[in-house]
């Protein structure tokens, strides 16, 4: 019977490329790619989608914050135009459109580059989203591989100017992009946390179903976390601690908090980690226990056998001069004699708490 293999996602980078070459290694290349632009001040703000990058470039110029979300990574001749109108580094374009980039931060003349991803539950499925940030004088700029992000609240928050991003520059923009997508860690790492607790009392309450599967996915699951939030921890800490010019003094304060938010997520993925390895452990110790129950009462049977067996080996031999063949009730005696044994052996068994 041939092995089924499971897919397996792989880097399509070119390899031995020219460093700066932009090459898109997702595989969402069906998603409709358009911007959205939401270009805001204290006194107003404005909420735009576009389908021609050049449309944007007019914001370049405006006095006003402007957050351009990128939608569609697949699209790279206009990702390296809206790139090469800002001046951005060739590497930082090579990362945009790079799914498998680690996320990191990158500090240059006039703009702050962060790679960062997005993990969130799509009908139980878990999530992983590639996602760029580029904040400079009077913009931030993301990039997002399909439509679904975890934004929603925040374009509600600046429409409807509640709370103080309308009021705020670039800096805290970032701040807040970046807060909502720790915000949704909190929320995955709740929703994984509820898995393991059913997959407890399942595994109390139902000893014969097997979890194994579940508790597998599990492990798969907190390791993706893993992978995505320990980075964004010192992504933070970096922010926080940079000189950069556009990162202003009353804006660190936050980025101070949201560096605690990290440190606490990544504090619940090592607990939770350690509870999935515990439920492992539990679950094969639960089969192991099976197992030996099991065995226990093979060998209590195989045990109250042997004496009977043996009994009956000897009176089943084909001797002439065996005087116990030919009374006329020994038959019954020797079923008598092995029922006391039986019942004496059992007796025995019980009292030792074998049974």
């Amino acid at each position: 019977m041939k092995k089924k293999t499971r897919p397996r996602k792989r880097r399509r980078k070119n390899l031995g490329s020219v460093p700066g070459t932009m090459t898109y290694t997702g595989s969402k290349t069906e998603q409709e790619f358009y911007i959205e632009v939401i270009d805001f001040s204290k006194e107003q703000c404005s909420r735009t989608v576009y389908n021609d990058v050049k449309d944007v470039f007019r914001y370049a110029e405006e006095e006003n914050t402007t957050w351009i979300n990128v939608n569609g990574l697949h699209n790279v001749e206009a990702i390296e135009a809206l790139g090469k109108y800002y001046k951005w580094h060739p590497l930082v374009m090579e990362d945009i459109v790079d799914t498998f980039q680690r996320p990191k931060i990158d500090e240059f003349e006039d703009y702050l580059f962060v790679v960062f991803k997005m993990i969130y539950y799509d009908e139980e499925r878990l999530v992983t989203e590639h996602l760029s940030l580029l904040m400079g004088q009077g913009y931030v700029v993301t990039f997002q591989e399909s439509k679904t992000d975890v934004f929603d609240d925040l374009r509600k928050r600046i429409e409807e100017n509640r709370g103080r991003v309308r009021g705020e520059k670039s800096d805290y923009l970032l701040f807040v992009l970046l807060d909502a997508v720790v915000d949704h860690y909190f929320l995955v790492i709740e929703n994984l946390g509820d898995k393991i607790e059913d997959l407890e009392d399942i595994l109390f309450e139902e000893n014969d179903v097997d979890i194994s599967k579940d508790i597998l996915n599990l492990k798969k699951e907190i390791l993706r976390i893993k992978r995505s939030v320990f980075p964004a921890r010192e992504i933070i800490n970096r922010i926080e601690k940079t000189d950069f010019s556009l990162i202003e003094e009353h804006t660190r304060n936050y980025y101070r908090d949201l560096y605690d938010h990290t440190i606490q997520v990544v504090e619940y993925v090592e607990v939770y980690r350690e509870m999935i390895l515990s439920l492992m452990e539990m679950y094969m110790g639960t089969i192991s226990n099976k197992m030996n129950n099991v065995m226990k009462v093979l060998t209590v049977i195989a045990t109250t056998f042997i004496p009977l067996t043996f009994i009956a080996g000897i009176y089943g031999m084909n001797f002439d001069n065996m005087p116990e063949l030919h009374g006329k009730y020994n038959y019954f005696v020797l079923m008598g004699i092995m029922l006391v044994i039986f019942i004496a052996m059992l007796l025995f068994f019980k009292k030792k708490k074998w049974l």
